[in-house]
């Protein structure tokens, strides 16, 4: 199962990539192509050591010639190319990846044109038990800092898959990925609190890109128009309907935009909601909805991190952890794409489940994840041409 996965990457893609960026020069066995099946077979099989990942190869040394792996690497040599070689690989190959297959995942069946069009930007962290990476988490007793790695990431809503990813140290500022959106006129954008940059706002709605947001609860802005709110607005929830120009009038160095501003009631919660937003066409409980989709890519994080070992690198170098996260997005692009393809309706961690337990069995892919109770059929079964000969003349 594990060859028919890699096999949905195009060795085209993986050949020009490693040109582009030159990273198996200095390699005379353990070239890119190599490297990254491993570190996809440390991702599907949930490896937590460097020893589980040659091991586990080792177990299935009659088998590694179906997915291309050539040479074996010793743990030292493994370690090695994690530490050295280029990252730009590895992000090349899930780029290239997603503008491969970002036509043939999930497309709008069923859905608004809103959703078609909809993007979700966010950043998660990853906490390291060491000070690589610095920022992340508090202080300890001894005085240091925990390190972390912080993924910001511009989630597909359509396709549940990231657009980009961009990966910094933890103590990174969330907005410095804004400058690295770009998106097509008329796509809606959703982020909360942490990015609150008026100049950029201001250049999207140029650019005639949608975004919402919330109201942090600090600005100052002044009124300039109060729209009135339907009868029906009011009993899905919406209370305010406004135009405001947000921005200090005393500080010069602040932009001033003209933006809407909409007051939105939960009765389950008994909570007061403010959004912000460019877009000044479509109803207020629309904007409200389009905010509420915002918790998708919270449960993106959570997907990657219940199902990839990013708890435990297998390296204690930032080139490693890096390398070992562009890995795992990989693996998640790929179970997604399997995950389309397949006429029976899977859950992400269940079908991740499931093709690590049988990952290195000889099992037809799409056979078996469509009919899992009939295993048998989906064996596969080598016929051999050459007749059989006897031992003994009769």
């Amino acid at each position: 199962m594990f060859s028919q996965l890699i096999k949905l990457i195009p060795d085209g893609i993986i050949q020009s990539a490693s040109r582009h960026h030159d990273s198996d020069q200095y390699y005379k066995q353990f070239k890119s192509h190599e490297h990254l099946i491993t570190m996809l077979y440390a991702c599907f099989h949930n490896c937590t050591s460097l020893r589980e990942v040659i091991t586990g190869l080792e177990a299935s040394y009659n088998k590694l010639c179906h997915v291309g792996l050539r040479y074996l690497p010793r743990r030292s040599t493994l370690a090695d190319a994690n530490a050295h070689r280029a990252v730009d690989f590895f992000e090349t190959v899930y780029k290239q990846l997603y503008n491969l297959y970002c036509g043939s995942l999930p497309d709008s069946r069923g859905r608004s044109s809103i959703d078609s069009r909809l993007f979700i930007m966010d950043s998660t962290t990853v906490s390291l038990f060491s000070d690589i990476l610095k920022g992340a988490g508090s202080y300890r007793m001894d005085g240091r800092k925990k390190g972390g790695v912080k993924a910001h990431v511009l989630l597909n809503a359509q396709q549940d898959v990231p657009k980009l990813v961009h990966l910094t140290a933890a103590a990174k500022n969330d907005r410095v990925f804004m400058r690295k959106i770009r998106l097509d006129k008329g796509d809606f954008l959703v982020f909360d609190k942490g990015y609150h940059h008026y100049a950029q706002w201001q250049k999207w709605t140029d650019k005639g890109i949608h975004w919402v947001t919330r109201l942090i609860g600090t600005e100052v802005y002044d009124m300039v128009e109060e729209h009135i709110v339907s009868a029906a607005q009011q009993r899905k929830g919406v209370c305010q309907d406004c135009t405001i120009l947000l921005g200090r009038p005393s500080n010069t160095a602040t932009q001033k935009i003209t933006v809407r501003l909409i007051s939105y009631f939960v009765p389950g919660e008994n909570k007061m909601y403010h959004f912000l937003t460019n877009n000044f066409r479509l109803k207020a409980s629309t904007i409200a909805g389009i905010y509420q989709k915002r918790w998708q890519i919270e449960t993106f994080f959570k997907r990657v991190k219940q199902t990839n070992p990013i708890k435990y690198f297998l390296g204690d170098n930032e080139n490693a952890i890096r390398i070992q996260l562009w890995c795992a997005f990989i693996k998640d692009l790929l179970i997604k794409v399997v995950q389309d393809q397949l006429k029976r309706k899977w859950s992400f961690s269940n079908l991740s489940s499931m093709i690590r337990h049988h990952l290195m069995n000889y099992l037809d892919l799409k056979k078996f994840l469509n009919e899992p109770d009939n295993i048998k059929q989906a064996f596969y079964h080598q016929t051999d041409s050459s007749p059989q000969l006897q031992l003994f003349i009769t």
